[in-house]
This record gives structure tokens, C-alpha cells and sequence, in this order.
């Protein structure tokens, strides 16, 4: 990762957006915002395609053979990234309570959010064990003084390890992915970054980065992961202004 790079392009696409027309923008941040949703409630387990997350998103339509916690898991998602959005909008730092809001958004109708849990839990298929609630407590609240001390520096390092630590350290009974998604893009755009979405078909490649930090503390793979999408997203952005018809 080049993080200079990153930072430059970040700020020409700041100074660009006061030149693109609104609609322009307006419809990537849509299109962007469903892409989102489907791919964060699909690495869960959410059947709903990206074409019938659209349509209940933008459409209102119920599918059939979907169950209600599926429609409530997209529906709840767009709820708390728009959330997220209007937090950074008034300039609010994530901290402890935004977090359990998020939560609380995302699990609307499935179950009580926002709430630590007071069982122990364990993640199918990883090697790495969570704490438990005793243990769970006091790390929860050592990584949010942490979050403060790695505030200053590389955001996108920052947005990776927000994510990471959340995950490992594993908070919620239920719910834990997509809230570590949301705040690690919380911290993205809360430095100027674009939010980015992790494809649910490379899933394995983001649980196997994700088992890196929690068992070795590896946070370099994750981190050169995000810094990719970033990119890939602010390149996506700067191409607007570029493929417009004089």
C-alpha cells in the first residue's frame, strides 16, 4: 500500500465533487449503498440476491420464499449505514456509543442490540476462541482508549485494525461482521476515504486475513486488502469527470 497515493487521490476527488453534476454522484453512492448491503448481509449467510436486495431497498417489494429476519437484515443495513453517514456529517468521532447504536440498527426485529453478551461464543471454522464476557468486557473497553491513540496517522491502517480487533474480539452474540464493517468504514469516511464493500465471493480470502490478526497479530494483510478496494473505489470516482461528455 501506498498510502500517499491513496491520500492524493482522496483529495482530488474531494476538490473534484464540487465540479460533478449531483445526479452523477448521487447515483454511484446509491448503487454503492446496495452493493453494499447485499455483499455485508451475504457473507452471513443473507440469500437475498443483488438484484432482489434492490428491490426491496429501493422498491419496497417483499420476496417470496425469503424469510423476515433476511428482508430485516438489508433493510436494518441500509438503515444503519445511512446512520453512519449522518454521524460523520455532524463530525462525531466513533466511540462506544455510536457503535451500539450501529448495532442496535442492525439487529432491529431480530433481536435486542447493543447489548454485550454475557455468554461465551465461538466463530465456525476459525481457530481463533473469544473471549470470554468476563475477558470480553474489559477488552472491549481497552480497544476503544487504544482506537484513540491510533487515531492520528494512516486511516486506512486505522479503519483495518478497527475492524480486526472488533471481530476478534467478538462483543455480540450476534451480528459482529457486519458491525465491524460498518465502523471500519465509519473510520474510512470519517477521514475523507469512500466506504468499501468486500465482495461475499471473496469471502475465504477475508476470513483467512481476518484469522491472521486474530491468532498473530498479523494486521498487514487485512490492511493491504482494504487499501486495495480503496483504491479501486477512488479510481472508480475519479473516472466520472474523466468519461464525461464535454
Amino acid at each position: 500500500m501506498n498510502y500517499d497515493i491513496l491520500c492524493e487521490k482522496r483529495d482530488r476527488l474531494q476538490e473534484m465533487r464540487r465540479r460533478l453534476p449531483k445526479e452523477a454522484l448521487d447515483s454511484f453512492d446509491k448503487s454503492f449503498e446496495i452493493e453494499y448491503t447485499h455483499n455485508s448481509t451475504a457473507i452471513e449467510g443473507n440469500t437475498l440476491s443483488l438484484i432482489q436486495t434492490k428491490a426491496v431497498l429501493e422498491d419496497g417489494i417483499s420476496i417470496g420464499g425469503k424469510t423476515l429476519r433476511e428482508i430485516y437484515e438489508v433493510v436494518n443495513h441500509q438503515k444503519a449505514f445511512r446512520f453512519v453517514k449522518r454521524c460523520i456529517a455532524d463530525g462525531k468521532p466513533l466511540d462506544e456509543k455510536i457503535v451500539k447504536d450501529i448495532h442496535a440498527l442492525l439487529m432491529e426485529n431480530i433481536l435486542t442490540g447493543g447489548i454485550y453478551r454475557t455468554v461465551e461464543v465461538r466463530i465456525s471454522g476459525a481457530g481463533h476462541k473469544p473471549p470470554v464476557p468476563s475477558e470480553m468486557y474489559q477488552q472491549i473497553k481497552n480497544s476503544y482508549a487504544d482506537m484513540q491513540h491510533r487515531a492520528e496517522g494512516n486511516a486506512v491502517k486505522l479503519a483495518a485494525w478497527t475492524h480486526a480487533e472488533f471481530v476478534k474480539i467478538h462483543p455480540y452474540v450476534d451480528g459482529n461482521g457486519r458491525t465491524s464493517r460498518m465502523i471500519m468504514n465509519y473510520q474510512l469516511m470519517a477521514n475523507g476515504f469512500l466506504p468499501v464493500s468486500i465482495a461475499k465471493e471473496n469471502r475465504l480470502e477475508y476470513f483467512e486475513v481476518l484469522e491472521a490478526y486474530a491468532m498473530d497479530g498479523k494486521l498487514h494483510p487485512f490492511t493491504e486488502m482494504i487499501a486495495s478496494l480503496e483504491e479501486q473505489r477512488l479510481d472508480e470516482y475519479l473516472g466520472i469527470e474523466q468519461n464525461r461528455i464535454p
